[in-house]
């Protein structure tokens, strides 16, 4: 295969130009060094050598060009990636322009798997190459790899893409390329503040990574530092933004005030569409680089009415409720291998009144929230497994939120919309009695919507108001498997939560919640730390629009649904390119082998 090196729009000769393939021995570990280094020419051209071999046939290679003269001397700080994707398919025919925009794409797309430019791995299981198959095929949705320039439209011409953020965080790098070296000020500037904790990187490469991973530090010094590289990406931003995270808006596949939203254990997103005025009915199917897949009204029939739930179970089938079935209430299933339905009508029955969201568990079985004060089970061919429902002795109030634990325990938020001074977390066994101790309150809890279980059994719940002194925008509660709260009297709150709703876990315990009147996302460390600053990370990135509800999927992206007015162009699908640590899909997949004892875990 072929090309060339560039810093900024000047040829680097003399880098040196390595092939590798994404490593399987685990998160942290060794890239596998294919071929290299070879040398680039006075044009920065460079050419190698098909004498490597692949490791598999889904095996992921990238180049690395380090050092070379950019024409002011040798400078050891320039280090440059492209993600080439399956190297099977490299051939005489392949040609990649390596440069600090296909430095910047490949570092946020690959930035769950990356601790640095040749330590991109994960572990050896199948979703984990599938994650690390669709985050190399997500380089493409950001630049094109044979001129290394930014896109503004994805491939599948459906998404936007922040071509003026890419290119302003290219012309970061380019300062430090095109210098005389590591200790010119555009290099120590941005090795200074593109740290991995306190190690600063020694190359760009490096620190495009850190700035993909900490996207909120720094970010107007940062910024500063394009006035001074010549700015050779066009357009940049012309101030600086509040983070540096790249997120890319979607149309199309049937979206219509998108609500619910889940990944599938192929990385495809699935969205429940509601509808503005009960006209929505269907739900919608991305592919993991955001391409529609149903079509353009989506996949509607199987008993759809107001859908606003939605899952995957171990089969792959997605279930949905139907909020607006009336008192008597459905939820419908549909099959993807056949895209046929599970029912024509939707199931009923089981006590469903009003379904408002549903959880997975390990058997297969579907729960799901109900408005009348009680939750309901269905098996996996959809028979009703809870007679009338099971109501906890009267302890649900407005239940919405639900998760299930790796014990088959299964969690329900208390939103108590009506009732604030009801808000309350109830917890039920797998055969719907409920826990004696149960509801817990207290640590804050108030309205919670969304509920989570991290890796330790923690239940989180994303409380959508707060009553505290002085108010703030809403706060997060945490309890313990046993219903104990972790998280102080009054709860986590900061990080720029504001009227929280959506609540996911990542792969490495951090909370990441959406908040719906912010217009972005907020992340939380385990401990309940705030990560984000007080605007949360996108609020001015102008992809937002009423965000609702998240997911996070097995390449480390977090897609996010929108809701607005029917038929304006607000309704989208927003996906955060390489924000938290990958995730095992779907959800339930947490709860099986070769996982199980742990609520979410790394793939």
């Amino acid at each position: 295969m072929q090309g060339k090196v560039h810093g900024g729009r000047q040829p680097i000769s003399g880098a040196s130009v390595y092939l590798y393939a994404a490593g399987t021995g685990g998160y942290g570990t060794a890239s596998v060094l294919l071929s290299g280094p070879v040398t680039t020419a006075s044009d920065g051209t460079f050419t190698i050598p098909s004498t490597y071999s692949c490791p598999s046939s889904t095996s992921q290679a990238y180049i690395y060009a380090l050092g070379g003269n950019p024409g002011s001397g040798t400078n050891t700080a320039a280090g440059l990636l492209a993600g080439l994707g399956a190297c099977s398919a490299l051939s005489s025919s392949t040609y990649v322009t390596v440069n600090e925009v296909s430095t910047i794409a490949t570092s946020y797309a690959l930035a769950g798997y990356a601790t640095d430019p040749t330590h991109v791995s994960s572990s050896g299981s199948a979703l984990a190459q599938i994650g690390m198959v669709n985050a190399f095929a997500t380089v493409t949705n950001l630049e094109t790899l044979s001129t290394g320039v930014a896109l503004a439209t994805t491939p599948a011409a459906n998404g936007t893409v922040p071509q003026s953020e890419i290119n302003t965080l290219a012309d970061i790098l380019a300062g430090c390329i095109n210098s005389s070296g590591p200790s010119s000020t555009p290099c120590s500037t941005l090795f200074g503040n593109a740290k991995n904790g306190s190690t600063a990187p020694t190359d760009t490469a490096t620190a495009a990574i850190n700035i993909a991973h900490n996207p909120g530090a720094n970010v107007s010094t940062l910024w500063s530092l394009v006035a001074g590289s010549g700015t050779p990406f066009l357009p940049y931003l012309g101030g600086a933004p509040n983070d540096f995270t790249i997120a890319i808006s979607y149309t199309g596949g049937g979206l219509n005030y998108s609500w619910g939203i889940a990944v599938d254990g192929s990385g495809n997103v699935w969205v429940a569409n509601p509808g503005d005025n009960n006209d929505g009915d269907s739900i919608s199917e991305f592919s993991p680089v955001g391409k529609p897949l149903s079509g353009s009204s989506g996949y509607a029939g199987g008993g759809l009415n107001g859908p606003e739930g939605i899952a995957v179970d171990p089969s792959g089938n997605i279930w949905v409720t139907n909020s607006n079935s009336g008192t008597t209430g459905t939820i419908s299933e549909f099959k993807p291998s056949t895209s046929t339905w599970g029912s024509a009508s939707g199931f009923s029955g089981g006590g469903l009144n009003s379904p408002v969201l549903l959880a997975i568990d390990a058997s297969s079985n579907v729960w799901v929230t109900n408005g009348n004060n009680s939750i309901s089970e269905f098996s996996s061919v959809g028979s009703p497994l809870s007679g009338s429902g099971f109501t906890g002795n009267g302890q649900l109030v407005e239940p919405g939120g639900i998760a299930i634990d790796t014990s088959g325990n299964v969690w329900v938020a208390n939103s108590a919309w009506d009732t604030p001074s009801e808000s309350s977390l109830s917890e039920f066994n797998s055969l719907g009695v409920a826990n004696v101790s149960s509801p817990f309150t207290g640590s804050g809890l108030y309205q919670p919507e969304y509920v989570a279980i991290d890796a330790s059994g923690n239940v989180w719940t994303a409380d959508n108001d707060y009553s505290g002194s002085p108010p703030v925008h809403g706060g997060l509660s945490v309890f313990n498997s046993s219903g104990s709260a972790v998280s102080g009297t009054s709860g986590y709150s900061g990080g720029g939560l504001y009227s929280p709703i959506g609540l996911a876990i990542d792969g490495a315990g951090n909370a990441w919640v959406a908040n719906a009147d912010g217009n972005s996302v907020s992340e939380f460390s385990s401990t309940g730390t705030p990560i984000t600053g007080t605007n949360g990370y996108g609020y001015d990135s102008g992809a937002f629009a009423g965000v609702a509800v998240l997911a996070i999927d097995g390449s480390g992206n977090i897609w996010l649904t929108n809701p607005e007015a029917a038929g304006t162009s607000a309704n989208t699908l927003t996906e955060l390119v390489g924000t938290a640590a990958p995730v095992a899909t779907p959800m339930v997949a947490n709860l099986l082998s070769p996982y199980g004892t742990k609520a979410v875990n790394k793939p």
